[in-house]
């Protein structure tokens, strides 16, 4: 048999979510960790998305660590290079690559219900640990549609996320598939240098401006020598999204003005009344991720670019064909088709106590206690678990918050004392999420009328935190042990649950 390396924690993914989990780790006194990462350097989703012109659409001193802030970001702003380099100035100055075992992708991981731990294979060595920690994010596998015809396809087929730099789009024409987030801002990135460009827009997005611009020298200065000068800045940035959070979770009604805006900023560019009606989508604005743009609108207008409003159904050799039979002769195809968000791989890899995996569990939908904790998968910690997304600030604020709770979930064991575990309650679990999807009737991305990425197969939202964030921080500020079952191993070594129990009244209070 092949010797584990036993740790207490091991952390699943090096993006913002594990080095987080990480720094949060060693400030709670924890060194016994590892963090198994399947490349080979940090970063997550900013190492893996490297496309031309990709960019962050959360101002950058709100998209970073409230402990780790950055007196020198360059724009306000900041592209997928600068953050990149942020979480690998993160990894140094906190001082985790010790704990980063790269190349090392999970292939399995199973709970040991003698030995109260999770058993980890992985493409770089086999681990035990006491406590796992997830936070491989739902933005880290991407999707591709499956089109007839496309493995036939002569030509150069990538995602954006795995954006393939040694092949020239220059005097090529591409088909870009996907208006997503992605999509707006690889779009008038490449737009420039290629022959044509066919867009395949399935659903429309609102598009805001971008303001966005160079944060000056002096600037910078400031935030270096009084350092209370970006935390305020971080703070006003932070409230002026929760006061906009209000109008997508309790008065969708009220974003009508805000689609006005839209509307013009998309007058101003686009002056074809057809191409127009093309772009403009018949649903709420905020159903769908808002997406911030001062250059997609002027792309499309110009006479190297093809609007194809239907989603492509087919290739045949070199021919891409549009669901409403419009045809494209392309040298290459790229996908800006999203990701797998609520039917994440790890979860398939996953093996909880009653021997069934994450994926099965959540066959019914994702749901997991205070975005935390899945019933069945004792000492299994999520980071952006279940309803937990954004559809309005910075992810980074969930994730501290969640952090919270890792570290009140630690120190509750250290309290318990021995070899324990904590297992999310199934009835605590239900109650957590009868709550969250209760609030999500009256929201924007529930009521909107379109189908986004924040609905799974049954179009239930399972991504998307219906509140405020600082709601959510309040909701994840300790571990009520009332909402968990608390495991021990008996003198012959076979597990046992406590039989403590808790009212369905006491849960739905706690």
């Amino acid at each position: 048999m092949t010797e584990r390396e036993h740790v207490r924690v091991a952390v699943i993914g090096s993006g913002f979510g594990g080095l987080g989990a990480a720094v949060r780790l060693r400030r709670e006194g924890v060194t016994d960790f590892v963090v198994l990462e399947r490349a080979d350097s940090v970063g997550g989703t900013w190492r893996d998305n490297s496309y031309p012109g990709c960019a962050c659409d959360v101002p950058s001193h709100l998209y970073s660590f409230s402990f780790a802030p950055n007196a020198d970001w360059p724009r306000t702003f900041s592209g997928q290079e600068h953050i990149r380099a942020y979480l690998e100035n993160v990894a140094d100055v906190f001082r985790l690559r010790p704990h980063i075992r790269f190349n090392s992708e999970v292939k399995m991981m199973t709970w040991d219900a003698e030995r109260l731990r999770w058993d980890i294979e992985t493409t770089g060595g086999s681990y035990s640990a006491d406590l796992v920690v997830s936070a491989t994010g739902p933005l880290s596998d991407p999707k591709i549609p499956d089109i007839p015809g496309l493995d036939s396809f002569p030509g150069k087929v990538f995602h954006s996320a795995r954006w393939d730099h040694d092949y020239d789009l220059r005097g090529k024409r591409v088909a870009m598939v996907g208006t997503g987030a992605s999509a707006i801002q690889i779009v008038p990135a490449i737009q420039p240098d290629v022959r044509r460009l066919t867009l395949f827009q399935r659903t429309p997005p609102w598009v805001m401006p971008r303001v966005d611009r160079p944060i000056s020298g002096a600037e910078r200065a400031l935030h270096r020598a009084l350092p209370f000068t970006t935390k305020a800045r971080r703070g006003l940035l932070w409230g002026i999204r929760e006061l906009q959070t209000q109008a997508f979770t309790k008065r969708p009604n009220e974003l009508v003005l805000v689609e006005q805006l839209a509307k013009r900023n998309m007058a101003h560019s686009i002056k074809d009344p057809a191409l127009r009606a093309k772009l403009t989508p018949d649903y709420r604005i905020g159903c769908k991720r808002i997406l911030l743009s001062r250059t997609y609108y002027p792309a499309l207008a110009q006479p190297n670019v093809d609007v194809v409003a239907s989603g492509l159904s087919e290739v045949r050799g070199s021919t891409v064909v549009a669901a409403d039979g419009t045809e494209a002769e392309v040298d290459a195809i790229v996908f800006g088709t999203g990701f797998h968000v609520t039917d994440m791989p790890i979860a398939q890899r996953v093996v909880g106590a009653e021997g069934r995996t994450l994926a099965e569990a959540w066959q019914g939908g994702m749901q997991a206690l205070r975005g935390s904790s899945a019933a069945g998968f004792p000492n299994w910690v999520s980071v952006i678990g279940p309803n937990t997304g954004l559809g309005t600030s910075s992810m980074i604020f969930i994730i501290e918050s969640q952090l919270n709770y890792l570290a009140d979930y630690i120190r509750q064991l250290d309290v318990l004392g021995g070899r324990v575990a904590l297992d999310a309650r199934p009835s605590a679990v239900s109650a957590w999420n009868r709550r969250v999807q209760e609030r999500m009737k009256r929201t924007v991305w529930n009521t909107g009328g379109c189908t986004s990425w924040y609905m799974d197969a049954s179009g239930l939202n399972t991504t998307i935190w219906p509140g405020t964030t600082a709601e959510f921080r309040k909701a994840t500020r300790r571990v009520d042990l009332t909402e968990y079952e608390v495991v021990r191993v008996s003198a012959d070594k076979k597990a046992e649950t406590a039989t403590e129990t808790v009212t369905e009244s006491e849960v739905a209070s706690a």
